[in-house]
């Protein structure tokens, strides 16, 4: 089954799905390995990871589409990438929409912001008029149609915190684009709580009863339980800096012990990480190592193979 035709089935059935977000291909290979059925690329993750810069729309489309295809390569799953506001204006859309799908990509969602965008949970947000953007969903549908039609758009509004915005206006908003532009799926940017997600939730039924419906629950607290966000009418337990987010917190932690203990530290990182399945360079076990060397005992002549015999390390594939 192609990877876009299985992220489309993932949306439109009946048991919530959960999409963990990442920041490279490494932590997708993780995502994957966790068991997981899809895997999310996260705009403020790349930004954040790859370019060391804050999410306010300075990763171009280059760089997010080249990631995107290093992500979706290294999977089996499938990838549905944030493409930020599209870079641009429909036309950019449009083009937006083809290069991810010849980077590997099974979906992407797209929002409503200006251009440069920033992170959605970042006070001064603005967005395009509302006909602009429907017309910039247009063309994202018309781009994937053209090039696979089960590749999937979704309609991210950023309504609930932008200036001139509000929860009404991200349920208008969310409804115009089904309404007006067909979009795949609808996503609620930045919701506080039950209350609204289940009022957004209902809002957009009232235009389509079953359009698939996610959002980032960041700000709700307590966190709902993937029960509970079934329940309310998503279709996604979505969770965008599930990977990178953690990754980021244990390194800063790791990397002020070892400036503060020294090699204590790495000694006591050592002790309590034996047996991990990526301690001790076994990650090369998740990375592929021994598919590598399956290949050359099935390509290479013997001679070449007996590096093996004649060499050592800390891990042997």
């Amino acid at each position: 089954m192609r990877k876009t035709t299985r992220l489309r089935e993932l949306f439109y059935r009946r048991e919530i799905f959960v999409l963990p977000g990442v920041a490279n291909a490494l932590q997708a290979r993780m995502v994957e390995a966790a068991g997981f059925e899809a895997v999310h690329m996260s705009g403020g993750g790349t930004a954040n990871c790859l370019l060391g810069l804050p999410d306010a729309g300075l990763a171009t489309l280059t760089e997010m589409v080249l990631n995107a295809s290093y992500i979706a390569n290294a999977v089996d799953i499938p990838l549905l990438s944030d493409a930020d506001t599209g870079y641009g204006n429909a036309l950019n859309v449009r083009h937006t929409v083809q290069r991810f799908i010849q980077a590997g990509a099974a979906g992407v969602h797209i929002e409503d912001q200006v251009y440069p965008k920033r992170c959605g949970h970042v006070a001064g947000i603005e967005l395009v008029p509302l006909d602009e953007a429907i017309g910039k969903f247009r063309a994202a549908m018309d781009a994937k149609r053209e090039l696979d039609p089960d590749f999937v758009v979704v309609a991210r509004t950023d309504a609930r915190h932008a200036a001139g915005g509000g929860l009404e206006a991200a349920i208008r908003r969310a409804q115009a684009y089904r309404r007006e532009a067909g979009v795949d799926v609808v996503y609620f940017a930045s919701p506080e709580s039950r209350e609204e997600i289940a009022a957004f939730v209902a809002g957009v039924r009232e235009v389509d009863a079953e359009v698939p419906i996610m959002g980032d629950v960041y700000a709700v607290q307590p966190q709902p339980t993937w029960e509970e966000l079934q329940a309310l009418g998503y279709a996604v337990a979505f969770y965008p800096g599930a990977a990178w987010s953690v990754a980021n917190l244990a390194t800063w932690d790791y990397l002020h012990d070892l400036k503060e203990r020294g090699a204590a530290a790495v000694t006591e990182f050592q002790r309590r990480t034996r047996g991990h399945p990526l301690a001790n360079f076994r990650i090369n076990d998740l990375l592929g190592f021994p598919r590598l060397r399956e290949l050359e005992q099935r390509y290479l002549p013997p001679e070449r193979l007996r590096k093996y015999e004649e060499s050592s390390g800390v891990y042997t594939p």
